[in-house]
């Protein structure tokens, strides 16, 4: 069974309400339109209520009773989610009456509909940027209590038969914190680890990465990479993580044979941590685009509640897997 089928049969033994908030775009319909069909979650498109309707009749599903359309303009919510928006947003100097407008911004309304117990989580991104779609998510729904800090990862599904012998992968952070201190990087380590075991259900084992194995260059970027791997050692020592590593010596059991002999992790990591965002967004796609691997995210972790970003670039497919990865990111 391939890792994205068994990830859709998870989410569908616990099925969650999803909000999308780009309901007029095609893709996003016909995702949500197979999420449904899977199981794995029931629906609320935002967008205006004609431009929906005609995507959901292009797509041969005009009645479906698991698919219901919120239309900022006309909806009954309108009002108390400006309400909600208001109290959370006016020591920021937000008026009732920019409440009002604000709330009129699908990617808004779609997270105030989670923040207000409307809709268990969020996913939007297909046609909105990653800036304006996270920045809904921090403002309306908020960093975790616990959570040091809000950042990303993708999922990576490796083909079928991958010669590693492996299915999926976990790499963090691709998406979001630019360049991370050392202490950020751990926090990274440790939220990526909870997502692999969340999502895929397997011991996490993580790598933080370099161009230096085990102090075999002089760098201050290598520094802040070991410096991470020792304080996820001295808080988390049960956390299987090593570092820094070399990405053949994390991957391949026989480069980290030679290079990091001991290693708990060298050879074995199912959890890559990046040490910026140049080499993690460079690293995810060399591996979707030469590797074969599929791509889910940027999946954002850290938040109160679910929220996920699309690529802009995304298929129906994409659209349908994060539907599924964020109904298992739903507390229980």
């Amino acid at each position: 069974m391939s890792v994205l089928r068994a990830l859709s049969n998870r989410a569908a033994a616990r099925p969650a309400h999803i909000v999308l908030s780009e309901g007029h775009d095609p893709r996003i319909v016909a995702g949500a339109i197979a999420a449904v069909q899977a199981g794995t979650a029931r629906i609320t498109l935002v967008g205006a209520q004609d431009d929906v309707t005609a995507q959901l009749v292009a797509a041969g599903a005009p009645n479906n009773p698991a698919i219901s359309i919120e239309d900022p303009a006309t909806s009954a919510l309108s009002a108390g989610l400006a309400e909600a928006f208001y109290a959370l947003r006016k020591h920021k100097g937000v008026t009732p009456e920019i409440a009002e407008t604000q709330v009129q911004n699908p990617l808004v309304f779609s997270a105030l509909m989670v923040r207000e117990g409307h809709a268990d989580g969020t996913v939007g991104g297909a046609v909105a940027t990653t800036s304006d779609t996270v920045r809904a998510a921090l403002q309306v729904i908020g960093k975790a209590k616990d959570a040091p800090l809000v950042s990303s990862f993708f999922l990576m599904a490796l083909p079928e038969g991958h010669p590693s012998g492996r299915d999926a992968m976990i790499f963090g952070d691709c998406g979001l914190v630019i360049e991370p201190t050392a202490q950020e990087l751990a926090a990274i380590a440790v939220a990526s680890a909870n997502s692999c075991q969340q999502l895929l259900g397997v011991e996490p084992q993580v790598a933080l990465l370099s161009f230096s194995t085990m102090g075999s260059a002089k760098h201050a970027a290598v520094t802040r990479v070991s410096e991470a791997a020792a304080l996820l050692k001295a808080n988390h020592p049960d956390l299987k993580a090593d570092g820094e590593l070399q990405f053949d010596a994390a991957f391949v059991p026989e480069v980290a044979a030679s290079k990091a002999p001991g290693s708990p992790t060298a050879g074995h990591a199912n959890v890559m941590i990046f040490p910026n965002l140049d080499a993690g967004n460079i690293g995810y796609k060399i591996a979707q685009r030469i590797g074969g691997a599929d791509a889910i995210g940027p999946t954002l972790q850290g938040l109160a509640k679910p929220a996920n970003d699309l690529s802009r670039g995304c298929t129906a497919q994409d659209v349908t897997n994060m539907i599924a990865v964020t109904t298992l990111q739903v507390a229980r």
